[in-house]
Protein backbone atom coordinates (compact mmCIF):
# COMPACT_ATOMS: atom_id res chain seq x y z
CA UNK A 1 0.00 0.00 0.00
CA UNK A 2 0.97 3.25 -0.91
CA UNK A 3 2.52 5.65 2.31
CA UNK A 4 1.03 8.44 2.72
CA UNK A 5 1.93 12.08 4.68
CA UNK A 6 -0.65 11.27 7.55
CA UNK A 7 0.27 11.32 11.24
CA UNK A 8 1.24 8.20 13.05
CA UNK A 9 3.68 7.09 15.83
CA UNK A 10 6.20 9.54 16.56
CA UNK A 11 9.97 8.64 15.35
CA UNK A 12 12.74 10.79 15.48
CA UNK A 13 13.49 12.57 12.08
CA UNK A 14 16.97 10.98 11.45
CA UNK A 15 14.67 7.38 10.89
CA UNK A 16 12.12 8.87 9.17
CA UNK A 17 14.57 10.23 6.73
CA UNK A 18 15.99 6.74 5.78
CA UNK A 19 12.42 5.59 5.66
CA UNK A 20 11.68 8.23 2.95
CA UNK A 21 14.43 7.06 0.90
CA UNK A 22 13.10 3.39 1.33
CA UNK A 23 9.77 4.65 -0.29
CA UNK A 24 11.82 6.41 -2.65
CA UNK A 25 13.32 2.86 -3.67
CA UNK A 26 16.76 3.79 -2.43
CA UNK A 27 18.79 0.57 -1.90
CA UNK A 28 22.54 1.93 -1.21
CA UNK A 29 23.78 5.35 0.00
CA UNK A 30 27.17 6.24 0.05
CA UNK A 31 28.78 8.25 2.45
CA UNK A 32 31.30 9.24 5.18
CA UNK A 33 30.07 9.38 8.70
CA UNK A 34 29.99 12.81 10.77
CA UNK A 35 28.35 13.88 13.99
CA UNK A 36 26.36 16.27 12.42
CA UNK A 37 24.17 13.40 11.20
CA UNK A 38 24.15 10.57 13.80
CA UNK A 39 20.56 10.24 13.91
CA UNK A 40 20.09 9.72 10.48
CA UNK A 41 23.03 6.86 10.56
CA UNK A 42 20.80 5.23 13.31
CA UNK A 43 17.93 5.43 10.98
CA UNK A 44 20.10 3.44 8.63
CA UNK A 45 21.09 0.66 11.28
CA UNK A 46 17.12 0.68 12.16
CA UNK A 47 16.26 -0.09 8.15
CA UNK A 48 19.48 -2.01 7.55
CA UNK A 49 17.38 -4.26 5.83
CA UNK A 50 16.23 -1.78 3.23
CA UNK A 51 19.40 -0.06 2.75
CA UNK A 52 22.64 -0.53 2.74
CA UNK A 53 24.89 2.57 3.96
CA UNK A 54 28.48 2.08 2.17
CA UNK A 55 31.32 3.61 4.43
CA UNK A 56 33.79 5.49 1.86
CA UNK A 57 37.03 6.49 2.65
CA UNK A 58 36.84 9.83 1.43
CA UNK A 59 33.44 12.11 0.29
CA UNK A 60 34.61 12.46 -3.23
CA UNK A 61 34.70 8.86 -3.71
CA UNK A 62 31.23 8.55 -2.29
CA UNK A 63 30.10 11.06 -4.50
CA UNK A 64 30.95 9.62 -6.90
CA UNK A 65 29.55 6.16 -6.29
CA UNK A 66 26.43 8.33 -6.08
CA UNK A 67 27.01 9.36 -9.65
CA UNK A 68 28.24 6.27 -11.22
CA UNK A 69 24.26 4.80 -9.15
CA UNK A 70 22.46 8.26 -11.41
CA UNK A 71 24.02 6.57 -14.39
CA UNK A 72 23.25 3.33 -13.67
CA UNK A 73 19.66 3.22 -12.80
CA UNK A 74 18.23 6.47 -14.22
CA UNK A 75 17.43 7.18 -10.46
CA UNK A 76 18.75 9.22 -8.13
CA UNK A 77 22.21 8.57 -6.44
CA UNK A 78 23.01 8.66 -2.63
CA UNK A 79 25.15 10.51 -0.88
CA UNK A 80 25.39 11.85 2.94
CA UNK A 81 28.30 13.53 3.95
CA UNK A 82 29.60 16.11 7.56
CA UNK A 83 29.10 19.62 7.11
CA UNK A 84 32.12 21.67 5.46
CA UNK A 85 34.60 19.94 5.03
CA UNK A 86 32.50 17.35 4.20
CA UNK A 87 30.45 19.04 1.73
CA UNK A 88 33.17 20.66 0.36
CA UNK A 89 34.99 17.35 -0.37
CA UNK A 90 31.86 16.02 -2.12
CA UNK A 91 31.54 18.87 -4.17
CA UNK A 92 34.06 17.17 -7.07
CA UNK A 93 31.05 14.72 -7.13
CA UNK A 94 28.15 17.16 -7.42
CA UNK A 95 30.13 19.24 -9.92
CA UNK A 96 30.44 15.89 -11.99
CA UNK A 97 26.36 14.75 -11.74
CA UNK A 98 25.63 18.57 -12.81
CA UNK A 99 28.07 18.55 -16.05
CA UNK A 100 26.89 14.84 -16.81
CA UNK A 101 23.14 15.87 -15.90
CA UNK A 102 22.63 12.65 -13.79
CA UNK A 103 20.06 12.80 -10.92
CA UNK A 104 21.39 12.66 -7.63
CA UNK A 105 20.93 13.74 -4.09
CA UNK A 106 23.59 14.81 -1.45
CA UNK A 107 22.16 15.35 1.97
CA UNK A 108 25.09 17.30 4.15
CA UNK A 109 25.05 17.48 8.09
CA UNK A 110 25.02 20.90 8.88
CA UNK A 111 25.01 23.04 12.16
CA UNK A 112 22.16 23.33 14.58
CA UNK A 113 19.91 26.10 14.05
CA UNK A 114 20.57 27.62 17.78
CA UNK A 115 24.52 27.97 16.23
CA UNK A 116 23.40 29.45 12.42
CA UNK A 117 25.50 32.44 10.98
CA UNK A 118 28.03 32.27 13.79
CA UNK A 119 30.64 30.53 12.00
CA UNK A 120 29.99 27.93 13.97
CA UNK A 121 32.76 25.00 13.59
CA UNK A 122 32.63 23.80 10.26
CA UNK A 123 29.63 25.99 8.69
CA UNK A 124 29.19 26.53 5.77
CA UNK A 125 26.83 28.72 3.63
CA UNK A 126 25.42 25.53 1.04
CA UNK A 127 23.11 27.68 -1.33
CA UNK A 128 26.29 29.75 -1.77
CA UNK A 129 28.62 26.59 -2.55
CA UNK A 130 26.33 24.92 -4.56
CA UNK A 131 24.70 28.01 -5.97
CA UNK A 132 22.03 26.53 -8.40
CA UNK A 133 22.77 28.61 -11.96
CA UNK A 134 23.18 27.36 -15.42
CA UNK A 135 27.17 27.32 -14.21
CA UNK A 136 26.91 26.01 -10.95
CA UNK A 137 27.15 22.94 -9.51
CA UNK A 138 23.05 21.94 -8.21
CA UNK A 139 19.80 22.51 -9.62
CA UNK A 140 18.36 22.93 -6.06
CA UNK A 141 19.62 23.52 -2.63
CA UNK A 142 17.46 23.60 0.51
CA UNK A 143 17.27 23.14 4.23
CA UNK A 144 15.31 21.69 6.19
CA UNK A 145 14.28 22.97 9.56
CA UNK A 146 10.94 20.97 10.23
CA UNK A 147 11.11 17.79 10.90
CA UNK A 148 7.02 17.28 9.35
CA UNK A 149 8.49 18.52 6.25
CA UNK A 150 10.82 15.93 4.98
CA UNK A 151 8.75 13.80 3.25
CA UNK A 152 8.11 17.46 1.07
CA UNK A 153 11.82 17.98 0.79
CA UNK A 154 12.97 14.59 -0.01
CA UNK A 155 10.20 13.66 -2.85
CA UNK A 156 10.82 17.12 -4.30
CA UNK A 157 14.75 16.43 -4.22
CA UNK A 158 14.02 13.01 -6.12
CA UNK A 159 11.63 14.68 -8.76
CA UNK A 160 13.75 17.97 -9.41
CA UNK A 161 16.71 15.43 -9.56
CA UNK A 162 14.93 13.25 -12.40
CA UNK A 163 12.91 15.60 -13.85
CA UNK A 164 14.01 17.73 -17.21
CA UNK A 165 17.39 17.95 -17.62
CA UNK A 166 18.85 15.59 -14.89
CA UNK A 167 20.96 16.60 -11.95
CA UNK A 168 22.16 16.77 -8.67
CA UNK A 169 20.16 18.56 -5.65
CA UNK A 170 21.63 19.35 -2.61
CA UNK A 171 19.33 19.27 1.07
CA UNK A 172 21.32 20.56 4.57
CA UNK A 173 20.28 18.93 7.62
CA UNK A 174 20.51 20.35 10.57
CA UNK A 175 22.23 18.05 13.32
CA UNK A 176 19.24 19.15 16.53
CA UNK A 177 16.99 19.05 13.41
CA UNK A 178 17.70 15.17 12.71
CA UNK A 179 16.93 14.47 16.44
CA UNK A 180 13.17 16.23 16.66
CA UNK A 181 10.10 13.60 17.04
CA UNK A 182 7.87 13.76 13.65
CA UNK A 183 4.17 11.62 13.20
CA UNK A 184 4.89 12.66 9.36
CA UNK A 185 4.98 9.49 7.02
CA UNK A 186 6.87 9.18 3.92
CA UNK A 187 5.51 10.38 0.22
CA UNK A 188 4.79 7.36 -2.33
CA UNK A 189 7.64 6.63 -4.54
CA UNK A 190 8.35 9.67 -7.62
CA UNK A 191 8.76 8.67 -10.77
CA UNK A 192 10.11 11.02 -14.07
CA UNK A 193 7.39 12.91 -16.02
CA UNK A 194 8.28 11.67 -19.57
CA UNK A 195 7.79 15.37 -22.05
CA UNK A 196 7.34 14.08 -25.16
CA UNK A 197 8.49 15.84 -28.34
CA UNK A 198 5.29 18.71 -30.55
CA UNK A 199 4.22 16.32 -33.20
CA UNK A 200 4.24 19.78 -35.64
CA UNK A 201 8.37 19.73 -34.70
CA UNK A 202 7.77 15.98 -36.09
CA UNK A 203 6.94 17.15 -38.92
CA UNK A 204 9.37 19.76 -39.51
CA UNK A 205 12.18 17.07 -38.72
CA UNK A 206 10.95 14.84 -41.56
CA UNK A 207 10.92 17.34 -44.26
CA UNK A 208 14.95 18.47 -43.30
CA UNK A 209 15.71 14.83 -43.25
CA UNK A 210 14.29 14.57 -46.80
CA UNK A 211 15.89 17.70 -48.40
CA UNK A 212 18.70 16.31 -46.57
CA UNK A 213 22.08 14.70 -48.42
CA UNK A 214 24.60 14.05 -45.75
CA UNK A 215 22.65 14.04 -42.55
CA UNK A 216 24.43 12.73 -39.57
CA UNK A 217 23.08 11.99 -35.95
CA UNK A 218 24.96 12.47 -32.47
CA UNK A 219 23.41 10.63 -29.53
CA UNK A 220 24.14 10.67 -26.17
CA UNK A 221 23.03 12.31 -22.69
CA UNK A 222 21.13 10.71 -20.21
CA UNK A 223 17.88 9.35 -19.36
CA UNK A 224 17.71 6.94 -22.18
CA UNK A 225 16.31 3.43 -21.63
CA UNK A 226 16.71 -0.08 -23.24
CA UNK A 227 12.96 0.73 -25.00
CA UNK A 228 14.34 4.26 -26.32
CA UNK A 229 18.05 2.77 -27.71
CA UNK A 230 16.18 0.30 -29.47
CA UNK A 231 14.00 2.93 -31.34
CA UNK A 232 17.05 5.02 -31.92
CA UNK A 233 18.08 2.15 -33.57
CA UNK A 234 15.20 1.05 -35.58
CA UNK A 235 14.83 4.22 -36.60
CA UNK A 236 18.26 4.77 -38.09
CA UNK A 237 17.74 1.91 -39.79
CA UNK A 238 14.54 3.13 -41.25
CA UNK A 239 16.30 6.62 -42.41
CA UNK A 240 19.65 5.02 -43.31
CA UNK A 241 21.53 7.26 -40.59
CA UNK A 242 25.30 7.35 -39.80
CA UNK A 243 25.02 7.60 -36.04
CA UNK A 244 27.89 8.43 -33.62
CA UNK A 245 28.08 8.65 -29.93
CA UNK A 246 28.49 11.95 -28.03
CA UNK A 247 31.40 11.87 -25.73
CA UNK A 248 31.65 9.39 -23.15
CA UNK A 249 28.07 8.11 -23.89
CA UNK A 250 29.61 5.38 -26.26
CA UNK A 251 27.02 2.94 -24.94
CA UNK A 252 24.03 5.06 -26.54
CA UNK A 253 24.19 3.14 -29.82
CA UNK A 254 25.48 -0.11 -30.56
CA UNK A 255 29.58 0.42 -31.91
CA UNK A 256 28.89 -3.35 -33.94
CA UNK A 257 25.83 -1.64 -35.86
CA UNK A 258 26.83 -1.07 -39.53
CA UNK A 259 25.44 2.62 -39.12
CA UNK A 260 27.81 3.29 -36.29
CA UNK A 261 30.28 6.25 -37.34
CA UNK A 262 32.25 6.04 -33.63
CA UNK A 263 32.47 8.50 -30.85
CA UNK A 264 32.40 12.37 -31.15
CA UNK A 265 34.46 13.28 -28.15
CA UNK A 266 38.00 13.55 -27.44
CA UNK A 267 40.61 12.53 -29.88
CA UNK A 268 37.75 11.97 -32.47
CA UNK A 269 38.68 10.41 -35.58
CA UNK A 270 40.19 12.81 -38.11
CA UNK A 271 38.24 11.25 -40.44
CA UNK A 272 34.75 11.45 -38.36
CA UNK A 273 35.42 15.39 -37.47
CA UNK A 274 35.50 16.40 -41.26
CA UNK A 275 32.51 14.24 -41.55
CA UNK A 276 30.27 16.15 -39.29
CA UNK A 277 31.89 19.91 -40.59
CA UNK A 278 30.96 18.12 -43.76
CA UNK A 279 27.13 17.45 -42.73
CA UNK A 280 24.37 19.41 -44.39
CA UNK A 281 21.92 17.71 -41.34
CA UNK A 282 23.05 17.04 -37.55
CA UNK A 283 20.57 15.49 -35.26
CA UNK A 284 21.51 15.96 -31.80
CA UNK A 285 19.53 13.52 -29.54
CA UNK A 286 20.13 14.14 -26.02
CA UNK A 287 23.67 15.81 -25.46
CA UNK A 288 24.54 19.41 -24.77
CA UNK A 289 26.64 19.53 -27.44
CA UNK A 290 29.33 20.81 -24.61
CA UNK A 291 33.34 21.83 -25.71
CA UNK A 292 34.58 18.19 -25.82
CA UNK A 293 31.81 16.68 -28.06
CA UNK A 294 32.19 19.73 -30.38
CA UNK A 295 36.09 19.86 -30.08
CA UNK A 296 35.65 22.81 -28.61
CA UNK A 297 33.32 24.17 -30.66
CA UNK A 298 34.61 24.04 -33.83
CA UNK A 299 32.59 21.06 -35.26
CA UNK A 300 29.89 23.01 -34.99
CA UNK A 301 30.20 26.67 -34.76
CA UNK A 302 28.32 28.91 -32.52
CA UNK A 303 25.67 30.86 -31.89
CA UNK A 304 24.37 29.10 -35.90
CA UNK A 305 25.99 26.47 -36.67
CA UNK A 306 26.87 25.65 -40.39
CA UNK A 307 24.81 22.73 -40.45
CA UNK A 308 20.74 22.36 -40.31
CA UNK A 309 20.66 21.65 -36.22
CA UNK A 310 18.06 19.81 -35.16
CA UNK A 311 18.54 19.29 -31.20
CA UNK A 312 16.77 17.40 -29.14
CA UNK A 313 17.16 17.77 -25.40
CA UNK A 314 15.29 17.05 -22.00
CA UNK A 315 16.12 20.61 -20.45
CA UNK A 316 14.41 23.36 -22.16
CA UNK A 317 16.70 25.53 -20.79
CA UNK A 318 19.09 23.87 -23.02
CA UNK A 319 17.75 24.30 -26.18
CA UNK A 320 19.14 27.75 -27.52
CA UNK A 321 21.20 28.19 -25.08
CA UNK A 322 24.96 27.57 -26.59
CA UNK A 323 23.40 26.74 -30.06
CA UNK A 324 20.65 28.57 -31.80
CA UNK A 325 18.68 25.52 -33.51
CA UNK A 326 16.89 25.26 -36.68
CA UNK A 327 14.33 23.04 -34.79
CA UNK A 328 14.97 22.62 -30.82
CA UNK A 329 12.76 19.75 -29.13
CA UNK A 330 12.10 19.40 -25.84
CA UNK A 331 11.99 15.61 -24.72
CA UNK A 332 12.52 13.11 -22.64
CA UNK A 333 15.26 10.89 -23.92
CA UNK A 334 13.09 7.99 -22.55
CA UNK A 335 10.57 8.56 -25.28
CA UNK A 336 11.73 11.00 -27.74
CA UNK A 337 13.69 8.37 -30.03
CA UNK A 338 9.85 6.22 -29.84
CA UNK A 339 8.19 9.79 -31.12
CA UNK A 340 11.01 9.70 -33.98
CA UNK A 341 10.17 5.95 -34.74
CA UNK A 342 6.47 6.80 -34.79
CA UNK A 343 6.44 10.48 -36.29
CA UNK A 344 8.78 10.43 -38.72
CA UNK A 345 8.08 7.66 -41.45
CA UNK A 346 11.33 6.94 -43.51
CA UNK A 347 10.89 6.90 -47.55
CA UNK A 348 11.39 3.95 -49.29
CA UNK A 349 14.93 5.66 -50.44
CA UNK A 350 17.33 7.96 -48.65
CA UNK A 351 20.31 9.45 -51.19
CA UNK A 352 22.50 8.85 -48.65
CA UNK A 353 23.12 5.31 -48.25
CA UNK A 354 27.07 5.63 -49.94
CA UNK A 355 27.47 8.37 -47.16
CA UNK A 356 26.30 6.44 -43.96
CA UNK A 357 28.43 3.20 -45.64
CA UNK A 358 31.60 5.26 -46.00
CA UNK A 359 31.02 6.59 -42.12
CA UNK A 360 31.05 2.58 -40.82
CA UNK A 361 34.35 1.93 -43.17
CA UNK A 362 35.81 5.44 -41.67
CA UNK A 363 35.27 4.23 -37.76
CA UNK A 364 36.54 0.85 -38.78
CA UNK A 365 39.39 2.02 -40.33
CA UNK A 366 40.37 3.53 -37.39
CA UNK A 367 40.08 0.53 -35.37
CA UNK A 368 43.45 -0.26 -36.96
CA UNK A 369 45.95 1.29 -34.84
CA UNK A 370 49.12 3.02 -35.45
CA UNK A 371 52.64 1.49 -34.14
CA UNK A 372 53.89 2.73 -31.05
CA UNK A 373 56.93 1.88 -29.00
CA UNK A 374 57.19 -0.32 -25.79
CA UNK A 375 56.82 -3.73 -24.65
CA UNK A 376 53.00 -3.12 -23.93
CA UNK A 377 50.86 -3.11 -27.09
CA UNK A 378 47.28 -1.44 -25.89
CA UNK A 379 45.24 -2.22 -28.55
CA UNK A 380 46.02 -5.72 -28.11
CA UNK A 381 44.94 -5.83 -24.58
CA UNK A 382 41.96 -3.71 -25.34
CA UNK A 383 41.34 -6.74 -27.60
CA UNK A 384 41.46 -8.88 -25.28
CA UNK A 385 38.68 -6.95 -22.88
CA UNK A 386 36.99 -7.08 -25.79
CA UNK A 387 37.15 -10.87 -26.26
CA UNK A 388 37.09 -12.02 -22.04
CA UNK A 389 34.51 -9.11 -20.77
CA UNK A 390 31.20 -10.36 -20.16
CA UNK A 391 28.75 -8.39 -22.80
CA UNK A 392 27.13 -6.59 -19.68
CA UNK A 393 30.10 -5.72 -17.93
CA UNK A 394 30.52 -2.60 -16.62
CA UNK A 395 33.38 -0.17 -18.00
CA UNK A 396 34.50 2.80 -15.77
CA UNK A 397 37.55 5.48 -16.25
CA UNK A 398 38.16 9.04 -15.07
CA UNK A 399 40.16 11.44 -16.51
CA UNK A 400 43.75 11.29 -18.61
CA UNK A 401 45.02 10.42 -21.67
CA UNK A 402 44.94 6.69 -20.90
CA UNK A 403 41.19 6.65 -21.22
CA UNK A 404 41.38 7.07 -25.07
CA UNK A 405 42.43 3.42 -25.40
CA UNK A 406 38.86 2.03 -24.19
CA UNK A 407 36.81 4.57 -25.86
CA UNK A 408 38.89 4.66 -28.84
CA UNK A 409 39.02 0.87 -29.58
CA UNK A 410 36.34 -0.58 -27.81
CA UNK A 411 33.73 -1.47 -29.17
CA UNK A 412 30.29 -0.83 -26.25
CA UNK A 413 26.97 -2.93 -27.01
CA UNK A 414 24.98 -0.20 -26.08
CA UNK A 415 21.82 0.39 -24.54
CA UNK A 416 19.54 -1.45 -26.74
CA UNK A 417 20.90 -4.90 -25.39
CA UNK A 418 19.26 -3.98 -21.81
CA UNK A 419 22.23 -2.24 -20.30
CA UNK A 420 24.42 0.92 -18.84
CA UNK A 421 28.17 -0.66 -20.16
CA UNK A 422 30.24 2.85 -19.85
CA UNK A 423 30.71 4.93 -16.50
CA UNK A 424 32.74 8.14 -16.99
CA UNK A 425 32.85 11.85 -16.13
CA UNK A 426 32.07 14.23 -19.10
CA UNK A 427 33.27 16.81 -16.77
CA UNK A 428 36.92 15.75 -17.14
CA UNK A 429 37.14 14.74 -13.16
CA UNK A 430 40.28 12.37 -12.01
CA UNK A 431 39.43 9.62 -9.60
CA UNK A 432 36.41 8.84 -10.54
CA UNK A 433 37.17 5.16 -12.60
CA UNK A 434 38.13 3.56 -9.23
CA UNK A 435 34.41 4.06 -7.36
CA UNK A 436 32.62 4.32 -10.02
CA UNK A 437 33.65 0.82 -11.04
CA UNK A 438 33.18 -0.41 -7.33
CA UNK A 439 29.42 1.40 -7.23
CA UNK A 440 28.60 -0.45 -10.15
CA UNK A 441 30.12 -3.93 -8.52
CA UNK A 442 28.30 -3.08 -5.84
CA UNK A 443 24.73 -1.79 -6.88
CA UNK A 444 24.44 -4.25 -9.69
CA UNK A 445 26.62 -7.29 -9.30
CA UNK A 446 27.79 -7.44 -13.05
CA UNK A 447 31.30 -7.47 -13.76
CA UNK A 448 33.11 -3.88 -13.48
CA UNK A 449 36.67 -3.05 -15.31
CA UNK A 450 38.13 0.13 -14.41
CA UNK A 451 40.95 1.79 -16.53
CA UNK A 452 43.14 4.13 -14.45
CA UNK A 453 46.13 6.14 -14.99
CA UNK A 454 48.72 6.22 -12.39
CA UNK A 455 47.87 9.54 -11.07
CA UNK A 456 44.16 9.13 -11.63
CA UNK A 457 44.06 6.41 -9.32
CA UNK A 458 45.93 7.91 -6.57
CA UNK A 459 42.64 10.46 -6.32
CA UNK A 460 40.76 8.03 -4.77
CA UNK A 461 42.82 4.38 -5.00
CA UNK A 462 41.80 4.19 -1.02
CA UNK A 463 37.99 3.40 -1.89
CA UNK A 464 39.48 -0.34 -2.71
CA UNK A 465 39.10 -0.60 0.75
CA UNK A 466 35.94 -0.05 0.47
CA UNK A 467 34.71 -2.12 -2.02
CA UNK A 468 36.24 -4.83 0.02
CA UNK A 469 34.56 -4.12 3.35
CA UNK A 470 31.09 -4.33 1.35
CA UNK A 471 31.42 -7.02 -0.95
CA UNK A 472 32.27 -5.27 -4.66
CA UNK A 473 34.81 -6.54 -7.01
CA UNK A 474 35.90 -5.17 -9.70
CA UNK A 475 39.12 -5.19 -11.88
CA UNK A 476 41.49 -1.91 -12.38
CA UNK A 477 43.51 -1.85 -15.21
CA UNK A 478 46.79 0.73 -13.99
CA UNK A 479 48.67 2.18 -16.79
CA UNK A 480 52.05 3.24 -14.95
CA UNK A 481 54.05 5.78 -16.58
CA UNK A 482 55.26 7.89 -13.90
CA UNK A 483 53.24 10.88 -14.62
CA UNK A 484 50.24 13.40 -15.15
CA UNK A 485 50.17 12.20 -18.62
CA UNK A 486 47.77 14.39 -20.67
CA UNK A 487 48.92 17.57 -19.24
CA UNK A 488 52.41 16.36 -19.96
CA UNK A 489 51.42 15.98 -23.61
CA UNK A 490 49.82 19.59 -23.34
CA UNK A 491 53.37 20.71 -21.45
CA UNK A 492 55.16 19.57 -24.67
CA UNK A 493 53.06 20.94 -27.16
CA UNK A 494 53.21 24.54 -25.98
CA UNK A 495 56.47 24.43 -23.75
CA UNK A 496 58.34 21.40 -25.55
CA UNK A 497 61.42 20.08 -23.18
CA UNK A 498 60.31 21.75 -20.11
CA UNK A 499 58.91 19.47 -17.80
CA UNK A 500 57.29 20.95 -14.30
CA UNK A 501 54.87 19.55 -12.03
CA UNK A 502 54.44 16.33 -14.23
CA UNK A 503 56.53 13.92 -12.81
CA UNK A 504 55.26 11.08 -10.33
CA UNK A 505 57.11 9.66 -7.92
CA UNK A 506 54.58 6.16 -7.71
CA UNK A 507 54.20 3.27 -4.98
CA UNK A 508 54.21 -0.11 -5.70
CA UNK A 509 50.57 -0.44 -7.14
CA UNK A 510 50.24 -3.69 -6.78
CA UNK A 511 51.38 -4.26 -3.11
CA UNK A 512 49.37 -0.80 -2.38
CA UNK A 513 46.21 -3.22 -3.77
CA UNK A 514 47.10 -5.94 -2.09
CA UNK A 515 47.19 -3.80 1.65
CA UNK A 516 43.93 -2.48 0.78
CA UNK A 517 42.44 -6.30 0.21
CA UNK A 518 42.58 -7.15 -3.73
CA UNK A 519 44.41 -8.96 -5.61
CA UNK A 520 47.31 -7.42 -6.72
CA UNK A 521 49.95 -8.10 -10.00
CA UNK A 522 52.15 -6.41 -12.34
CA UNK A 523 53.16 -6.89 -15.90
CA UNK A 524 55.40 -5.59 -18.32
CA UNK A 525 54.74 -7.32 -21.25
CA UNK A 526 51.67 -7.69 -23.62
CA UNK A 527 51.31 -11.38 -23.31
CA UNK A 528 51.74 -11.37 -19.50
CA UNK A 529 47.90 -9.75 -19.80
CA UNK A 530 45.13 -12.52 -21.04
CA UNK A 531 46.29 -14.88 -17.88
CA UNK A 532 46.33 -12.37 -15.29
CA UNK A 533 43.24 -11.16 -17.10
CA UNK A 534 41.19 -14.27 -16.77
CA UNK A 535 42.40 -15.16 -13.30
CA UNK A 536 41.06 -11.91 -12.37
CA UNK A 537 37.55 -12.78 -13.96
CA UNK A 538 37.43 -15.78 -11.71
CA UNK A 539 38.66 -14.68 -8.77
CA UNK A 540 36.70 -14.33 -5.44
CA UNK A 541 38.18 -10.95 -4.82
CA UNK A 542 39.00 -7.84 -6.86
CA UNK A 543 42.43 -7.46 -8.85
CA UNK A 544 44.74 -4.72 -9.49
CA UNK A 545 47.04 -5.09 -12.78
CA UNK A 546 49.57 -2.58 -13.09
CA UNK A 547 51.02 -2.42 -16.26
CA UNK A 548 54.31 -0.17 -17.11
CA UNK A 549 53.73 1.80 -19.46
CA UNK A 550 56.78 3.50 -21.84
CA UNK A 551 56.19 7.27 -21.34
CA UNK A 552 56.64 7.60 -24.68
CA UNK A 553 53.12 6.25 -25.33
CA UNK A 554 51.38 9.52 -24.69
CA UNK A 555 48.44 8.79 -26.75
CA UNK A 556 46.79 6.22 -29.09
CA UNK A 557 48.16 8.44 -32.06
CA UNK A 558 51.49 9.52 -30.83
CA UNK A 559 54.49 9.84 -28.65
CA UNK A 560 55.99 12.13 -26.51
CA UNK A 561 59.14 12.93 -28.77
CA UNK A 562 56.86 13.26 -31.67
CA UNK A 563 54.84 16.01 -30.24
CA UNK A 564 57.84 17.77 -29.07
CA UNK A 565 59.50 17.79 -32.30
CA UNK A 566 56.31 19.16 -34.00
CA UNK A 567 56.35 22.32 -31.47
CA UNK A 568 59.87 22.76 -32.42
CA UNK A 569 59.22 23.04 -35.56
CA UNK A 570 56.66 25.54 -34.93
CA UNK A 571 58.95 27.52 -33.26
CA UNK A 572 57.69 27.08 -29.77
Amino acid sequence: MASTNSSSAPQIAGHLLVECLAAQGVTHAFGVPGESFLAVLDGFHAYRDRIQFVTNRQEGGAAFMADAHGKMTGRPGVCFVTRGPGATNASIGVHTAFQDSTPMVLFVGDVAADQRDREAFQELDYGTFFGPSTRGMAKRVERIDDPARIPEYVARAFATAMNGRPGPVVLALPEDMLVKATGARPLPRVEPVAAWPDPHAMQQLRELLLAAKKPFVIAGGTGWTQASAQALQQFAENWKLPVGNAFRFQDTFDNHHPLYAGDVGIGINPKLAARVKDADLILALGPRLGEMTTSGYTLLTPPKAAQTLVHVHSGAEELNRVYHADIAIQASMAVAALALLRDVPAPAEVPWAAWAEAAHADYEANMVPQPLPGAIDMPAIVALLQKHLPADAVLTNGAGNFASWVHRFFRFHGLAKGHKTQLAPTVGAMGYGVPGGIAASIVSGRTAFTIAGDGDFLMNGQELATAVQHGGKSIVLLLNNGMFGTIRMHQEREYPGNVSGTQLANPDFAALARAYGYAGVRITRTEEFEPQLLAALERGQGTLIEVTLDPEVISTRGTLSAIRQAALKDGK
